[in-house]
């Protein structure tokens, strides 16, 4: 009769393993689908929402940065390649972005064709270097897929002083100096106003 019990409790416990093991693969499976884009792999509109929620109500840190980008020949290759091919894009960048953003900052995918970087302890080197690098690679890409280039444009907004006071003014202006005329003074204004 004891070793029947025991082998019940045996039973019972591998049974409760198993059960909170599942639980567990589906708890984790669950939160990858709610935080993460499911085209692009990367964090979604939600997550990104999620983190610009933690600044809503406090002054501006002068240390966070935004770039946002837009692909911007992703329509053309909806229109010629198909959506699986414009889907396949949207991962190889996101992937570029995700890798080049290891201990660098956060990026997720802002819905459509743009994209988040946000540098919570950032500084213009560290937006630069990872600009660098994101065209580094992209480049890579373009140079091994001639007919099906990857083209995209970005924003920068870091530092601003009094002319952005709150974490969604800081989005707003990286978004708006993606079509910038001459996106190249932004990174010179923001050199001098770093070095002051």
């Amino acid at each position: 009769l004891l070793w029947v019990v025991l082998a019940l409790s045996f039973v019972g416990i591998f049974l409760d393993f198993t059960y909170m093991s599942s639980y567990k693969r589906d708890f984790s499976e669950l939160d990858f689908a709610v935080h993460s884009d499911p085209v692009s792999g990367i964090a979604n509109r939600y997550s990104c929402d999620a983190l610009i929620e933690q600044y809503l109500d406090k002054p501006l840190d002068p240390n966070i940065g935004c770039v946002m980008f837009e692909l911007t020949n992703l329509t053309e290759i909806n229109k010629v390649y198909g959506h699986t091919q414009g889907n396949a894009m949207i991962r190889e960048f996101s992937t570029i972005l995700q890798t080049t953003a290891v201990e660098l900052c956060f990026v997720g995918r802002n819905g459509g064709n743009k994209f988040l970087a946000l540098f919570e302890k950032g500084s213009l080197e560290k937006i630069l270097f990872f600009l660098t690098r994101v065209k580094q690679k992209v480049d890579l890409h373009n140079e091994m897929n001639p007919n099906c280039r990857m083209d995209y444009l970005y924003g920068i907004a870091f530092n601003e002083g009094d002319a952005v006071h709150t974490i969604t003014e800081l989005i707003a202006l990286s978004n708006r100096r993606i079509h910038a005329k001459d996106p190249k003074h932004i990174v010179k204004d923001n050199a001098e106003n770093e070095s002051k």
